[in-house]
């Protein structure tokens, strides 16, 4: 079979206001695509500005859980091709408004999948689900037989998505791949609640970083530029058999504990600033790795970037933007 080629092809980015959706759709922007996006608040700075798309993209005005958005926006703009990424993706977020979170990344994502079964236009719908999907587990790292046992909000916001995006293809045959991502970091993730922005931008103003767990949690982390190229490899294989219906997990395989992970970027930025440890981060996985050797297998697909590679570029990105 082909790979897939994306110039040219019309493809919708849910979520390229944000941080994720908004570096797939400047790379697919990059390879010719016509990319459209929906968007449901009009931000003071959104990824679209940031990353340079507002003239590049085109932005369709709509909710995800709005089932006559996703209809008119797969028909009107014959949408070839689909990276579901939009999702109420903070973890604390989630625990304080589940319900939210529920519509937003459950909803959403049947509103999308109903959307292609309907239509004429689709050859292929990539949703990214979650390493938090897998929950807590007896047994490291995931592998995508590990049985999906997410209890918290958003790790079962993503739990649902995931089977039912998988669902549609089952029943209906939509050529539908899922992605299980480890925890994703690189420039232009403005949500400053996470580790690893955070550390940065209060390093950079030489303020104290407080650090919600005990410090112990461990994650595993791939780097921005990693997981674009994971997300379009596999849209690249989505119309092989053996990739329809199918969870891929991608990340590096390799744990690291939140402290760790602070110490590092303070060595890289060469700052030396003891943290606040405050060790009242509730509702979340203690331990938690991917393996990815499926993937390694069937797309022949690896991390190009080592912690320390990424974690360098990140820190450059983040001292150009507060420059600025």
């Amino acid at each position: 079979m082909d790979k897939m080629n994306f110039k040219n092809k019309n493809i919708l980015v849910t979520g390229a206001d944000g941080f994720i959706g908004s570096w797939i759709a400047k790379k697919l922007v990059e390879e010719g695509a016509h990319v459209h996006t929906i968007v449901r608040d009009v931000k003071k700075e959104s990824n679209i500005d940031i990353l340079g798309l507002r003239k590049r993209v085109t932005v369709i005005s709509g909710d995800l859980v709005d089932p006559h958005i996703c209809n008119r926006t797969m028909n009107e703009y014959e949408i070839e091709l689909c990276f579901h990424i939009a999702a109420q993706a903070i973890v604390a977020t989630a625990n304080n408004s589940p319900i939210s979170t529920f519509k937003s990344n459950i909803e959403g994502t049947w509103n999308l999948m109903e959307a292609a079964r309907l239509s004429k236009y689709i050859k292929g719908v990539i949703v990214a689900s979650s390493d938090k999907a897998y929950g807590v587990q007896k047994e490291l790292p995931y592998t995508e037989e590990s049985p999906l046992l997410g209890l918290y909000p958003y790790d079962v916001s993503k739990a649902c998505a995931d089977i039912l995006a998988r669902s549609y293809h089952k029943t209906y045959g939509i050529p539908v791949a899922v992605t299980r991502n480890a925890n994703t970091y690189g420039g232009a993730d403005m949500n400053f609640s996470r580790l690893i922005p955070y550390t940065i931008k209060t390093a950079l103003e030489n303020e104290t970083p407080l650090i919600r767990s005990d410090g112990t949690p461990e994650r595993d982390y791939m780097y921005i530029k990693d997981a674009v190229d994971a997300y379009l490899t596999l849209a690249a294989n989505i119309s092989r058999k053996d990739v329809q219906g199918e969870s891929f997990n991608f990340g590096n395989g390799k744990p690291v504990s939140v402290l760790q992970l602070y110490e590092e970027i303070l060595k890289l930025m060469g700052r030396k600033i003891k943290p606040k440890i405050l060790g009242e981060a509730k509702n979340e996985i203690d331990r938690q790795f991917l393996s990815i050797e499926k993937v390694q297998k069937a797309l022949k697909w690896k991390p190009k970037y080592t912690l320390q590679e990424g974690l360098k570029e990140t820190i450059k990105w983040y001292e150009n933007y507060f420059k600025k």
